[in-house]
């Protein structure tokens, strides 16, 4: 899997071209926050109307597939229900992050654009959630077919993380 980075702007987002965005909302967070929120911005409240008629309640092991243009230029939009971010923890992110892959590989996308679960709220540490993301990747079912993956970071999270990759690098070449 190869991980590439863009900041959580609505003016990045709009330059990337793929097919899928995912990205979490939480059961007890109203309105929703990070890429949800700018998506739910962006689509003149859907997302928030679609939450208030309770179509997604943010529960986990909840998706929601809902198209993003012609005002995104996504052509679709997966939501994830993460629960309560109040009990939100690395088990919770493993969880749904192993949702997330799964449902992105059953689209047959090899290419998304990724806000990992807490990190619009910054309750998991970014190197912690990159390690997590690339282990689960990295497990050998035969139909993982994830290419690239754009993750939705700010630029101090995006160093930290690449930081992180070289040293995990490194540290593996001194032990081979």
């Amino acid at each position: 899997m190869e991980l590439l980075f863009v900041s959580p702007i609505l003016s990045e987002l709009d330059a990337l071209e793929s097919e899928v965005l995912a990205c979490t909302v939480w059961e007890d967070v109203r309105p929703c926050d990070g890429v949800a929120g700018l998506c739910d911005w962006r689509l003149a409240g859907r997302i928030s109307e679609l939450m208030r008629r309770g179509y997604l309640l943010g529960k986990r092991g909840e998706v929601l597939l809902m198209p993003g243009r012609p005002r995104m230029s996504f052509d679709k939009i997966l939501l994830f229900g993460a629960g309560p971010r109040s009990t939100f923890d690395e088990a919770t992110f493993r969880e749904v992050t192993h949702h997330m892959m799964h449902t992105i590989d059953d689209l047959r996308s090899p290419i998304a654009v990724v806000q990992l679960p807490g990190r619009q709220s910054d309750l998991i540490h970014a190197e912690q959630a990159a390690d997590a993301l690339l282990e689960a990747a990295s497990r050998p079912p035969e139909r993982r077919r994830h290419d690239v993956w754009t993750l939705v970071e700010d630029g101090a999270a995006r160093r930290r993380i690449e930081q992180h990759m070289i040293e995990e690098r490194r540290r593996i070449r001194r032990t081979e």
